[in-house]
């Protein structure tokens, strides 16, 4: 694999031609604004798609957001991430964009972030087809670098790059990603089934199937946090995420669909089963409530096997 960073682009991706999209649910307020004033800068639109949040404050917000020019998707219900994610570029196509970028509620933006993608995206478009590029983030709670992955028999290779490095990589999270819609085209929108997690990584899985190339961008920053809790661990020193055991119905279950799907990596999926055994173990052992966690994940298990997608249906 080649680090590097390509030649300047005989012209940049126009900060007006970039839509970032926010999906919400039941958001911290005071986080959402800091997110949305890091980016709106920064970018020619905003679309906001609330998923179905019950409480009412929330509505006051994206009154509030709405009255300050931001396009406001209110669902009335919970859709899932992928359905969100594909209504809420449907509204960036009305606009009349060509690119947008896919943030999650809680990510803020480092100053000149989304610049730094669109002109890296630009050079990397002169050398071949690209589907995506994405920042690297630090963990809001611990403050850790996250690297970027390529894929790897038995573990993955983690690569953190340096200044001006663009590093090819087999997956990169929702949030953060710039996306041309020419690159929605071609691989296709989100996966409205799998309703929530591996959404990401189904895509990407697409992506390279088609031929397109995903790079992370070492100059481009944000703060990210992934998992509802960061514990500490004596085992890994940066901690280990913990879920809400309804998400883990989700991750257990979407992993057991992408096996069996041809555009998914099958390295992934030989390294990715002793990964589902050991976060069996683990939040059925170790993570209370252990019943309640080991419930939901073996309910994802046989809904996967099955073939069940949607959302997760009442116990």
């Amino acid at each position: 694999m080649t680090i590097s960073q390509a030649a300047p682009p005989r012209q940049a991706v126009a900060a007006a031609d970039i839509c970032a999209v926010i999906v919400t649910y039941a958001p911290d307020l005071d986080l959402l604004a800091r997110v949305v004033e890091a980016v709106r800068g920064q970018v020619g639109h905003v679309v906001v798609f609330d998923n179905g949040s019950p409480a009412a404050d929330v509505a006051v917000r994206l009154h509030t957001l709405a009255g300050e020019g931001v396009s406001v998707i209110a669902s009335p219900v919970n859709v899932g991430l992928g359905a969100a994610l594909n209504r809420a570029c449907e509204q960036a196509r009305r606009i009349g964009v060509g690119h947008v970028m896919l943030m999650d509620q809680d990510s803020v933006l480092e100053a000149g972030m989304v610049e730094t993608l669109a002109t890296a995206l630009a050079a990397l478009r002169q050398q071949g087809p690209v589907a995506a590029v994405g920042p690297q983030f630090r963990d809001s709670r611990s403050g850790d670098l996250a690297p970027f992955i390529r894929l790897g028999f038995p573990i993955n290779h983690k690569f953190y790059g340096g200044p001006g490095q663009y590093v090819p990589c087999d997956f990169l999270i929702t949030s953060g990603s710039l996306i041309p819609l020419a690159s929605l085209d071609r691989v296709g929108p989100m996966d409205e089934s799998l309703f929530i997690d591996n959404i990401d990584m189904d895509w990407c899985f697409r992506a390279t199937a088609a031929g397109l190339g995903l790079y992370g961008i070492c100059d481009a920053q944000m703060q990210h946090s992934i998992g509802e809790q960061l514990r500490p661990s004596r085992i890994k020193r940066d901690g280990v995420i913990v879920h809400k055991p309804f998400r883990l119905y989700y991750i257990m279950r979407n992993r057991v669909l992408l096996y069996g799907r041809p555009h998914t990596s099958r390295v992934w999926v030989g390294q990715d089963l002793p990964r589902l055994i050991l976060k069996l173990l683990s939040n059925g052992v170790f993570i209370a409530p252990r019943l309640v966690r080991l419930r939901f994940m073996l309910r994802g298990l046989w809904d996967g096997v099955r073939g069940r997608s949607g959302p997760m249906p009442p116990a």
